[in-house]
């Protein structure tokens, strides 16, 4: 499916002095939101106009994108997660054989796949690995080949022993297993009540739940905190009702606890909040409303 091409300038953010900028993959179709969130029903949306218009549309339908983070920090380039990918086989028909210009947003914001230091896997699900790698001939070869791909310990071993359907296999064997085989892949111990430094300034925080080893990415320079949420948050409506939960959440409650006890870390902070699938203008801060939270967008 070829995606749209843009020319549109990376949304950009600075969190002291890391530069955050948003790399788009693609807009995900109107049915993910109605599929992923099955409790986030337009009756519910309905009752949260502050969704309207950037994360829900006029027929009370969540909006949904998936894209990477590109950091600058130090002079080290570092990319969160890896979106879909081009040209790979899927059982999801919005993932299937994707055609985007992935690549040249990246060129166009200087990281070029050579220059790119560290890539952060926020956990190891199909639409955040896929630009792990790219098609070369008829094999699957790193995208980034001078860079050291980051996962936790847990969520590693997590799939290593788990059965693996048909497309989570292909996913593993045209997204994981090639950064394996080339030395690559890191896994980090993140404590399950802690935190491990990957970087000056770049540390994973656990939210287990919707993966066993899932990890936050926060970011922390000249006083400043910034948070990249993976998807323990998928999209804003979650502020105002920490229990909805995605249909692939491995363990629901978890993620469940999971959610309430980030967001009351983050409510009426200035932590800068950046959702891995939340659509423009992407990033903003958790503020209390009633006895739950919204989301206030900030800038891009």
């Amino acid at each position: 499916m070829r995606a749209p091409a843009t020319s549109t300038p990376a949304a950009t953010w600075t969190v002291g002095d890391i530069t955050v900028q948003r790399v788009d993959e693609i807009a995900l179709p109107p049915q993910t939101g109605p599929w992923l969130l099955p409790e986030a029903t337009p009756e519910v949306v309905s009752r949260l106009p502050w969704l309207k218009p950037s994360f829900a549309d006029g027929a009370n339908v969540l909006r949904l994108a998936s894209h990477s983070f590109a950091l600058t920090i130090d002079g080290t380039r570092v990319l969160i997660d890896t979106g879909i990918g081009n040209a790979k086989p899927r059982a999801n028909p919005a993932w299937d054989n994707l055609d985007t210009d992935y690549l040249a947003r990246l060129d166009a914001i200087g990281f070029t796949p050579e220059s790119v230091d560290l890539v952060v896997l926020t956990h190891l699900h199909t639409d955040h690995v896929g630009w792990n790698t790219r098609l070369s001939g008829n094999s699957w070869v790193p995208t980034f080949p001078n860079a050291r791909y980051l996962t936790t310990r847990t969520e590693w071993d997590f799939w290593s022993n788990t059965e693996l359907d048909e497309p989570r296999t292909q996913m593993f064997r045209d997204s994981i297993h090639p950064i394996r085989d080339a030395g690559l892949l890191d896994v980090v111990d993140l404590p399950a009540a802690g935190a491990a430094a990957v970087a000056p300034g770049l540390t994973l925080i656990p939210t287990p739940g919707h993966t066993p080893g899932q990890a936050a990415v926060r970011l922390d320079s000249q006083g400043a905190r910034g948070l990249i949420t993976g998807d323990c948050i998928h999209h804003p409506v979650q502020l105002a009702d920490a229990g909805l939960g995605s249909c692939v959440d491995i363990d629901p409650e978890q993620a469940a606890t999971t959610r309430r006890a980030l967001l009351t870390d983050l409510a009426d902070t200035d932590t800068l909040v950046l959702g891995s699938h939340f659509p423009a203008p992407t990033a903003g801060h958790v503020v209390t409303q009633g006895d739950a939270y919204r989301f206030v967008p900030s800038g891009s």
